[in-house]
């Protein structure tokens, strides 16, 4: 990925494993619902493991297994493959910021200057 894309983030990323399902069709056009960990999270999306053969533009459906909360996605990103399955990164279709469950700092906030004491 190159650098420029690394700066124009919307959200900050956390490196974490969340299990997940999802729900979806393969390139085959078959339905499949498969348990999955992420690997990356952030507001916008993530990155997960999955075992399933996906094309870029594929629309999904993340279950989030401790919420029950179900977010619709689509893959943007293909990358390697491991015993764990496909690097897949999605991303949502509309804004889900508490999908995860995790509070993602603001960008301002990360380069911002330490906030000054009220004294």
């Amino acid at each position: 990925m190159p650098e420029t894309q690394a700066t124009e983030r919307r959200s900050s990323r956390v490196f974490t494993r969340i299990p997940v399902q999802v729900r979806g069709k393969n390139v085959d056009g078959l339905k499949f619902r498969a348990k999955s960990q992420t690997i990356v999270i952030n507001a916008h999306g993530g990155l997960l493991y999955l075992d399933q053969l996906l094309v870029i533009g594929a629309e999904l459906v993340l279950i989030n297994p401790a919420t029950e909360e179900e977010q619709e996605c689509r893959v943007v990103y293909l990358g390697d493959v491991s015993e764990k399955g496909t690097r897949v990164g999605v991303e949502f279709l509309s804004p889900s910021p508490h999908f995860w469950g995790v509070e993602f700092a603001q960008q301002d906030w990360l380069t911002g200057a330490p906030p000054t004491s009220p004294n």
